[in-house]
């Protein structure tokens, strides 16, 4: 008899934590490891920075046009960030989710949950935290990226996002980028065996115990 076929529904990503927690590294990381994993491109308001290419990095459009694709339900999630907004367009979701390929994103609690409430069954949520409040603190400063104001700010906003965590299906710990990565890796490869992702699967068992 044939082996089942493994064609599969798609699968999407989230990672979300407060700035610092490692899901930036992490989700490079995944996508270095693992090519059956592509990064969700977003729309912005905001401008390209330096080295940004569009259409790679975002879909740079302005406060019309956002506005625009929003109105006409566009957009699978989006929300305000700072000073600018960030969407995560509708139509190629759709398509890499019936091609059975899995996209990433790496958005904020507010993004998530209007995400489930669009494409729940096809979402798996994880939540990485850091081991302290202390440590997320030094990781900050150690990016040297940011102003002392800029990491006080990401420090006072980091315990609202965390406050989060229950919303989410996986909640990690990032005390070592390796095993976070690995435990990532194991999550997802679980997932995609969920039978309800397993397209294959219904035919199979039909032949499997159709009388001879």
């Amino acid at each position: 008899m044939d082996q089942p076929s493994r064609t599969r529904r798609g699968l999407l990503i989230v990672l979300s934590s407060p700035s610092g927690a490692g899901k930036s590294t992490i989700s490079r990381l995944l996508l270095r490891a693992d090519p059956e994993v592509t990064m969700s491109i977003s729309a912005t308001t905001r401008p390209p920075r330096p080295g940004e290419q569009a259409d790679r990095d975002y879909h740079f459009v302005d406060d019309k046009e956002f506005d625009r694709l929003m109105t006409a339900g566009e957009f699978v999630e989006w929300a305000p960030v700072f000073d600018y907004r960030y969407g995560t367009p509708k139509a190629p979701v759709k398509a890499a989710l019936k091609a059975g390929r899995d996209i990433l994103f790496d958005i904020d609690w507010q993004g998530t949950q209007q995400l489930h409430a669009a494409m729940g069954e096809d979402l798996v949520r994880i939540f990485i935290l850091p081991p302290s409040m202390a440590e997320l603190e030094r990781r900050l400063r150690t990016r040297a990226t940011d102003t002392d104001e800029v990491v006080a700010f990401r420090m006072a906003r980091a315990a609202s996002e965390i406050s989060h965590w229950a919303e989410y299906d996986y909640v990690l710990i990032n005390k070592d980028m390796e095993s976070c990565l690995a435990e990532v890796r194991s999550i997802v490869a679980a997932e995609r065996l969920k039978r309800q992702r397993q397209i294959g699967l219904v035919p199979f068992v039909r032949d499997l115990v159709a009388p001879r």
